[in-house]
Order: structure tokens, then C-alpha cells, then sequence
């Protein structure tokens, strides 16, 4: 029976057609019935016959006509894309305008950059100067192997066998062989989103001429990025050193034209398929270049990248949300230095309230030491052998070793838990009547309705599960490689926990926000400061208020949207901004809550620090 699969927001979707007679327009409703059924608000799609939709091929992207039949547009296993009116096109679908591209030299590429080439905002070119350097490191490699030098790596085994010196007509051999032994990954492949990432930081390392790749095979890892050629890259199975070998083998072994890869146009395929309908080669190793590809910090250091990336975005969103929750629970703000409460008769809040500058402080200064390192790991040359053109050598180091980054991410993932652990107790006092002043657990007719009950206890299930995943990885270390490799960083499991932190801390201040907004519905016809009032308007754009008890996660995963598109943060920043630059001085820290509040009389101090 034909099957066809069909791409729709960012799923893939399998559809049987027993009588290819039928047409376009119905190969896209039986689509969507099917991706209606995963989604517990059917995807905010209603009728499917009344839906207006538009499908397109992958391959060559042509439009297809809802009338034409099935069998006179499309082949068997053929991939298509459905997009919903009002909807845009999957990004993967839409290449880059000529011109657009992120020109790497192996020296200035920041964890933000790497996010939107991730992203697939961009195309990669190199700068001729970093063209240069890999041509002469590569110059020098041909001269080691054909004055037959015994060098690690180039002309000997790998690991416990760096002493096994290997004839030259087997060193394609021997690195082709090291690409496909050390592919021994397991677990689910990276998204394509980071998967773009991996590749575009190894393009960057390799782009600095210390690694003796040819010009000739980086040139055709580009080219693969470009078209989105994306090799399966199990998550598991890096102890990061010798870097993360087995993710790094994976993406190799791709663009070798073996295993799995996955594109726009094909979905998952065999990957000599795959490049060949994209008109590319698979590339052919020369002498030290799968050792190259596969040595270095990269599968730890893109997913920090990420990882950092997001907790600076939710960091800022935090402020927000947490002064919301301030005015709503009328909290004073004396702690602050400011005083919008001016008149009320309570001294001082709860310490989640009155101690979040401190708390969220060093979270933001955690973030800024992180990103930092992971910006120098992005550049740094973590190969082994190193080549260096100007000086006519080579030498085997410790480059490679992913303690920097595993400790960094390791710290990250500790800071910003604590946004999460506060955020929780915050919902706690919304949530109870003997600490808000509002209806218990912030719904009418109680007893009927249970309200945020449940949604508080997700928030706390996802800090109990934090508080596990924040014990470092980093102080773990196994000996590997018969003892060679005797001492590794685990910093592979350092930035996969680190993103399902952020991940978890986003969600919990999802709920937050969600709670807060529902406690400014209790307070009306009361308003709060323009900013706050702005943001209450975003959430009810997505979220309507609760008059009842209803199903609830739909709420939290369109607040968690909001958070994860920073749309929170754009809609408060232009007054923060005008805040910052009318009332605070220059030398003087910000209370993170200061935007909410009334100009105040004097700058806050903090007094431990000064």
C-alpha cells in the first residue's frame, strides 16, 4: 500500500493511501486528523474540512494543487509539507537568501551565532584567511606522510595502540576504520535544530588550521550544512575525552556516506541517498582526517550553547514574572528601596519575595561566567595531534579534554535551578488563601473547582526532579581506552542535564505566570504598572482567564511558548530600558524588580556588596 509522510508543524506524520485516485486535499485532511489526534487541543485546529491548508513537495519545494490526484503528482514514500493557513512554512523548507551567511574564521563565533545557524538561519562561508590556514596545515600533513614521520593519529593507531605504526598504503583505511568503530553511540538522534549545531561548531574548529583537515573535505562538511544534510547522532555515549568521540564518529559517518542522515526534502534515509539527492558527494578521508572530525569538545560544547543561551532568556523572564507576582500578592517593596506600597502597614515579605534580587542575582552572574567559557570553548582548537603550519610541527595534547565546559555546565545547571526552587514557593503563596488574601488556589466556587491545585504540584514534582539532575557530573570519571584515557570530564551528561534543567525551570515559571495572571483577576478593578499590565495582556492572548476548571496543560505549554520566543521579555523591555536610563544611575546595581515599581527616592543598595 503507498504510504506517503507529511510534515506539519514540526511532526512528521505516516498516511496509508489504499486508492492513490484521491486528491491532494484529502491526503492533507487525513494528515492533519492524524495530527490532531496526538494533541490533547487538537492542536488548536477545529473542523478539518473547514481548514485551508497548502501542501507542497519536499523535494524541489514545488506547490501541489489540492485537486490534482495523488497518483499523477506523488510517488510511493514520497515527503510533503502541509502548512495551515496562517502558519508559515517550516524554516527547514526555506533556504537561506542568497548572501545570507555566517562567514566562520574559527575566532568570533558566539554561543548566540550558534543557536541561529542551529536554527537554520543561516548559511556557512569561510573567510579566506581562515582558507589559508587550513591549506597550509594541510600541506604540512601530506609532507609528514610522505616523508613516511612517525606521528600519533596520522601514521599510527589510535588510544592503546599509539605505539602500532601503520603502513601508508592503510592509513585511508585506518581513518575510515576509527569513524566506524567509534560510532557506538546510543539513544534517541539530535534534533535537527542541534544536530546543525554540532556540525556548524566543528566547521568553526576545523576553520582554525590547527587540525590538518583538507580544504577539499571542510569545504563538503559546509556544503552538507547548507543543505541541511544532517547525519543520525545518538545522544548517548560521550565521556568527553578524547572529546566526544562516538557522537563526532556519527556525524563523520554521515557525510561518508553511511549509516542514517536526514533532510528537509527526504526525512530519515540512508545517508549515500540522502547527499545524492542533494547533488553532494559523500567525502573521502585522507590521512588524519577521520581523527579530525571525531576529537573534540564540540557535542558538549553546542548543547551549552543552547543550554546557556536559554537560561539567560529565561533569567531575564523570571525578573518579570516574579515582580508580577509581587504586586499581586501586595507585597511590600521597601526591600527594594522603592515604595509603591507606600502606605501598607507590613514591614517586610517572605524571603521568596523580598530576597529575589539576591537569589535571581547571582543566577544572572552564574549565567555570564558560563556563557563566557562556553564562548572560548567555541573557538578553542580541541584536536589531537594539533598542527601548527608556521612552526613545522605537530603536538599531541590534552586540548580535548571537556572539563571546562562539563564544570561550567555543571555550575549552570545549579544557578538556574534555584529560579525554578524559588518560582515554587511563589506559587505556593498564590495558591494559598492564608498567604494571598485571594481564593484558595485561585479559582471561584472552590470544592467544585480545584483550580492551580495540580499545576502547583507539576511545578514542585519539576524542582524535586532538578534537585536530582544538579548533582555535577563533572566529579564523576571513569578510566577508558585500557587506561590511556584515565581520567574524562562526563561532560556530555553535564549539557544534556543542564538543557532538561532550563527546560524544567522554564515550565515551573510558566505556571507562575499563569498563576499570577490569575491572581490579577481577584484584584480588579485594581491595575498594575504599564509593564506588568503589558505582559498580563500577552498571556491573555494565548490563555484565557479561569472561571472554571478546565484542561489544564494546554494553558502551561502556550505559556511555555511564550517563554521559550522571549515574547515576555520584548513586551517589558523597552520600559525597563527607560527605567534603567531616567532613574538608575550608572555605578548602582538594578533590583531585578525595580521596572514595576514607582520612581524611586534613592538607588537601591546592596549593602553586602558595597
Amino acid at each position: 500500500m503507498p504510504r506517503f509522510t507529511v510534515h506539519i508543524r514540526d511532526e512528521w506524520v505516516a498516511v496509508a493511501c489504499r486508492d492513490t485516485s484521491n486528491t491532494i486535499r484529502w491526503l492533507g485532511q487525513e494528515a492533519l486528523k492524524r495530527y490532531m489526534k496526538n494533541k490533547p487541543d487538537n492542536g488548536g485546529i477545529g473542523s478539518v474540512r473547514e481548514t485551508r491548508f497548502i501542501v507542497r513537495r519536499c523535494q524541489g519545494l514545488g506547490l501541489l494543487d489540492a485537486d490534482d490526484t495523488i497518483d499523477d503528482v506523488l510517488e510511493d514514500n514520497d515527503f510533503v509539507e502541509l502548512a495551515i493557513e496562517g502558519d508559515t512554512m517550516s524554516s527547514d523548507f526555506i533556504p537561506c537568501e542568497p548572501g545570507v551567511s555566517n562567514i566562520l574564521d574559527g575566532d568570533s563565533l558566539t554561543s548566540t551565532d550558534l543557536v541561529n545557524l542551529g536554527r537554520g538561519l543561516y548559511k556557512i562561508k569561510l573567510t579566506p584567511e581562515a582558507e589559508r590556514k587550513v591549506v597550509q596545515s594541510r600541506e604540512l600533513l601530506d609532507t609528514i606522510v610522505k616523508e613516511n614521520k612517525v606521528v600519533y593519529g596520522i601514521t599510527t593507531g589510535f588510544g592503546n595502540f599509539a605505539r602500532t605504526v601503520i603502513p601508508v598504503s592503510k592509513l585511508k583505511e585506518l581513518q575510515e576504520n576509527l569513524v566506524r568503530s567509534h560510532s557506538a553511540g546510543l539513544g534517541n538522534p539530535l534534533s535537527p535544530e542541534r544536530t546543525r549545531m554540532l556540525l556548524a561548531l566543528r566547521i568553526n574548529v576545523l576553520a582554525k588550521g590547527y587540525s590538518g583537515i583538507s580544504l577539499e573535505t571542510l569545504e563538503a562538511m559546509i556544503q552538507a550544512f547548507n543543505a541541511s544534510c544532517l547525519s543520525f547522532v545518538p545522544e548517548k555515549g560521550t565521556v568527553g575525552a578524547s572529546g566526544d568521540l562516538a557522537p563526532l564518529s556519527h556525524l563523520a559517518l554521515g557525510l561518508m556516506g553511511e549509516g542514517k542522515m536526514w533532510s528537509p526534502k527526504s526525512g530519515w534515509a540512508d545517508a549515500k541517498y540522502v547527499l545524492e539527492a542533494h547533488g553532494l558527494k559523500p567525502i573521502s578521508l585522507k590521512p588524519k582526517e577521520g581523527i579530525a572530525l571525531i576529537n573534540g569538545t564540540q557535542m558538549i560544547t553546542s548543547l551549552g550553547a543552547e543550554a546557556v543561551e536559554r537560561a539567560q532568556a529565561i533569567a531575564q523572564q523570571a525578573d518579570i514574572i516574579a515582580a508580577l507576582t509581587l504586586e499581586v500578592l501586595k507585597g511590600t517593596t521597601k526591600a527594594f528601596d522603592s515604595e509603591s506600597h507606600r502606605f501598607c502597614e507590613r514591614v517586610q515579605d517572605a524571603y521568596t519575595m523580598r530576597c529575589c534580587p539576591q537569589v535571581h542575582g547571582i543566577a544572572n552572574d552564574t549565567i555570564k561566567f558560563v556563557q563566557n567559557i562556553i564562548n572560548t570553548e567555541i573557538n578553542s582548537a580541541t584536536d589531537n595531534p594539533m598542527v601548527f603550519a608556521e612552526r613545522g610541527e605537530t603536538i599531541s595534547g590534552g586540548n580535548f579534554h571537556g572539563e571546562y565546559p562539563a564544570k561550567a555546565l555543571d555550575f549552570l545547571a545549579i544557578a538556574v535551578h534555584e529560579l525554578a526552587s524559588i518560582s515554587e514557593r511563589r506559587i505556593e503563596r498564590l495558591c494559598n488563601p492564608s498567604l494571598s488574601e485571594l481564593p484558595a488556589f485561585l479559582v471561584n466556587e472552590g470544592g467544585l473547582n480545584s483550580g492551580f491545585m495540580i499545576a502547583h504540584c507539576t511545578a514542585a514534582s519539576l524542582v524535586s526532579e532538578n534537585k536530582v539532575l544538579c548533582h555535577p557530573s563533572s566529579v564523576d570519571s571513569l578510566s577508558t581506552s585500557a587506561a590511556t584515557e584515565d581520567h574524562v570530564s562526563m561532560g556530555g551528561w553535564a549539557a544534556r542535564k543542564a538543557l532538561r534543567i532550563v527546560e524544567h525551570v522554564e515550565q515551573v515559571l510558566a505556571i507562575e505566570l499563569l498563576a499570577a495572571c490569575q491572581g490579577i483577576e481577584f484584584l480588579r478593578p485594581l491595575r498594575t504598572t504599564t509593564p506588568l499590565e503589558k505582559v498580563y495582556d500577552l498571556v491573555r492572548t494565548v490563555v484565557k482567564p479561569w472561571i472554571k476548571d478546565r484542561f489544564m496543560s494546554p494553558d502551561i505549554e502556550a505559556v511555555h511558548r511564550l517563554l521559550l520566543d522571549q515574547k515576555v521579555w520584548n513586551v517589558a523591555k523597552p520600559y525597563i530600558e527607560k527605567y534603567q536610563t531616567e532613574y538608575i544611575p550608572e555605578s548602582r546595581p538594578v533590583s531585578p524588580t525595580a521596572f514595576s515599581l514607582d520612581p524611586p527616592a534613592s538607588p537601591r543598595k546592596r549593602v553586602r556588596h558595597e
